[in-house]
């Protein structure tokens, strides 16, 4: 199936987490690979490079005009906000606006990918994983408008589409998860209420493997797929994992109740209102967190895109410990 794929590819977000595996993967796979980057942004460190701001159409649409690209993986995404505007702004604009540059310019890539997240449709029971068949039901900000902009791919039906929902996602790179590694490599392996909560998740290669295939598979037009590992575990597992992938194997173990969840996030949303700067955990984030479980089935992706998350979620860990290690991002016994 990937042995299709070939040509020139547009990546957003490519000095992100996500994005930057993708583009390293593209290139792989020697396809002529064009990053769109915020002004300011620093150029890639391979493959070419454009400045851009989403909110430039007429720019947009030169650039789709001049560079007429066979891909669009729209991996770009806003995770933190202070109002729903931010995120409208930084998930729902972009996404439309590429699309309306598309059409503007004439250009009909063979596929637009976007990468879009489980948070769009919400949380699922601790009995039942979501499907795509099931109604959405987001729970916060982020979640409304990742739905917002998988929506406005509906506006534009002559562009050849397909979604992608990540569950969890992990690896190389990713600051969001961290400080648990961090934290697990001090001697500290804390909860905050969601120690036997479950969730889907998957590593970046498997999900980078799932874009991909969604750019090729001729089934994938026109619909949307969940992406995660099969194996779902409780954060508590999970952690544990971290905590063995640390040289002490071992490490002090708190839980904390729910309302300490509740007063850090308003803490940090009165710390954001100070000095301007949005925070990752805030009252939206503890809605997240308050949900019982997060888990997506991937039945769809395994019949259509012939997709299965290939690396056990264990090693999966245990490779970004190694990587967090082996380049200083995190230090300690």
């Amino acid at each position: 199936m990937l042995e299709r794929l070939e040509g020139k590819a547009l990546v957003t977000g490519a000095s992100g987490f996500v994005g930057s595996h993708v583009r390293e993967a593209l290139l792989a796979r020697g396809l002529d690979v064009l990053a769109i980057r915020r002004p300011g942004s620093p150029p890639a460190r391979v493959g070419r490079s454009v400045e851009a701001t989403y909110e430039d159409l007429e720019g947009l649409v030169a650039l789709m005009a001049r560079e007429k690209p066979d891909y669009v993986f729209h991996v770009a995404g806003v995770t933190k906000g202070r109002t729903y505007l931010d995120f409208a702004s930084g998930n729902v604009l972009p996404t439309r606006n590429l699309l309306r540059a598309l059409v503007r310019a004439g250009v009909t890539p063979k596929r637009f990918v976007h990468v879009s997240s489980l948070a769009a449709w919400g949380p699922s029971s601790p009995a039942r994983p979501v499907t795509e068949d099931d109604p959405p039901r987001p729970v916060e900000h982020y979640g409304r408008s990742k739905l917002e902009s998988e929506r406005a791919l509906e506006e534009f039906a002559e562009i050849p589409s397909t979604i992608i929902r990540p569950a969890a996602v992990f690896g190389p790179r990713d600051v969001d998860y961290l400080n648990l590694f961090d934290g697990a490599h001090k001697g500290f392996d804390l909860y905050f209420g969601n120690a036997d909560k479950l969730k889907s998740a998957v590593y970046v290669a498997d999900l980078v493997d799932a874009i991909l295939r969604a750019a090729v598979a001729d089934a994938a037009v026109g619909r949307a797929y969940f992406v995660a590992h099969e194996e779902i575990v409780s954060w508590r597992t999970f952690q544990q994992w971290i905590v063995e992938a640390t040289p002490r194997k071992k490490a002090w173990s708190v839980n904390f109740p729910s309302v300490v969840v509740d007063v850090a996030a308003l803490g940090g949303e009165l710390l954001t209102r100070f000095d301007g700067k949005p925070r990752l955990f805030n009252r939206q984030k503890a809605i997240m967190g308050a949900q019982e479980a997060w888990t997506c089935s991937v039945e769809r992706a395994k019949r259509e895109l012939d997709f299965v998350a290939r690396t056990p979620l264990r090693d999966a860990v245990f490779a970004t410990a190694e990587w967090y290690r082996r380049e200083g991002w995190i230090k300690g016994a």
